[in-house]
C-alpha cells in the first residue's frame, strides 16, 4: 500500500512537471535567459567571498579552494532541492486564498502536487554554478582520494539535497497553522545554503551544536567535507561522522512526512 501510494506519487509529480517543462520550452530563449541570469545571480555570492581573500590568506583557517569546495557542494545540495521542492514556499498563499482546496479534490497525491506546482527549470542555474565551482576546487585541492572520500562526495550531495528537502517540506506543513511562514521557511533553507558556504571554524561552538545536533545542516557538507578534506571537525566529533549523512537524512524526511501529515489534517479551508 505505501509503495503504491509512493509510486502514485512520483507519476504525478512527473507528469506536473512535464507539463511546466513543456510549457517552458516553448520559450526557449526566455529560458536560456532566466538560466543565465539565475546562473550569474547565484554566482555573485561566491565573487564576495573571493574578493575577500584578496585582503585575507585564509578564513578561518580555510583557503579560497577550500571554500570554493564548501561553497560548490551545498549549492549543489541546496540546488537539488531547490529544484525539486522550491515551490514548497507558495503553500502558504495557497492556505490564505483557498486554492488549496482544488489540490484536495484532485486524484493525487497533495505534496507532489504541490512540489511540482509551477515547477521552474531555471533553477538548473544554481546547480551548474555550483558544479562548475565544485569542479574547479577540486582540480586545485590536492586531496588524498581514498576509497571512502570517493564514495563520501557523492553520498554527501545527495544526502544533503535530502536534506534540505525534508526541510522545505517541513516549511510547507508549518504553513498550515501558520498560513504566512514562507520567510521562516527561507530562513532555515536560503539562510543555512548561505551559513554553509562557509567555514565551520569562523562560528561559534553554540551555533555549531545547533545546526548539528538540533537541525541537522551540518551534515549537508561541513561534517562529510571536513573528512574529504581531512580536517578535524571543531566540536571534537569523530572523523567518521560524516557517513552518518544517509541516516540523518533519512531521519528527517521521516520527521517532514509525519509533520506533512499532521499539516494536512490541521487544515481548515477558508470557506470561500
Amino acid at each position: 500500500m505505501a509503495e503504491s501510494a509512493v509510486s502514485n506519487g512520483l507519476r504525478a509529480y512527473g507528469l506536473i512537471v512535464g507539463m511546466w517543462v513543456r510549457s517552458t520550452m516553448a520559450y526557449r530563449t526566455s529560458f536560456l535567459i532566466m538560466t543565465l541570469g539565475n546562473l550569474i545571480a547565484t554566482g555573485l555570492d561566491f565573487v564576495a567571498i573571493a574578493l575577500m581573500f584578496t585582503h585575507i590568506g585564509t578564513l578561518g583557517g580555510f583557503t579560497l579552494d577550500e571554500v570554493a569546495f564548501l561553497y560548490g557542494t551545498t549549492s549543489v545540495a541546496f540546488g537539488l532541492a531547490d529544484l525539486v521542492l522550491g515551490t514548497m514556499g507558495r503553500l502558504g498563499q495557497r492556505v490564505r486564498d483557498g486554492t488549496m482546496d482544488t489540490l484536495l479534490v484532485r486524484p493525487a497525491p497533495i505534496l507532489a502536487q504541490v512540489a511540482a506546482d509551477r515547477f521552474a527549470l531555471r533553477r538548473l542555474g544554481r546547480i551548474t554554478q555550483g558544479a562548475v565551482l565544485l569542479g574547479w576546487s577540486l582540480a586545485r585541492l590536492d586531496i588524498d582520494w581514498t576509497v571512502d572520500r570517493a564514495l563520501l562526495m557523492p553520498v554527501m550531495l545527495l544526502s544533503g539535497g535530502a536534506i534540505f528537502g525534508a526541510l522545505f517540506v517541513l516549511g510547507g506543513a508549518f504553513q498550515f497553522w501558520a498560513k504566512d511562514a514562507s520567510e521562516v521557511q527561507n530562513a532555515f533553507t536560503f539562510g543555512g545554503t548561505t551559513l554553509l558556504e562557509y567555514p565551520p571554524t569562523v562560528f561559534g561552538k553554540e551555533l555549531l551544536r545547533g545546526v548539528t545536533f538540533v537541525i541537522p545542516l551540518a551534515f549537508v557538507n561541513w561534517l562529510p567535507a571536513l573528512h574529504i578534506l581531512g580536517r578535524p571537525d571543531p566540536l571534537g566529533l569523530p572523523a567518521g561522522i560524516g557517513f552518518a549523512a544517509p541516516l540523518v537524512a533519512g531521519a528527517c524526511c521521516a520527521v517532514a512526512g509525519l509533520a506533512w501529515r499532521a499539516g494536512l489534517r490541521a487544515y481548515q479551508s477558508t470557506g470561500s
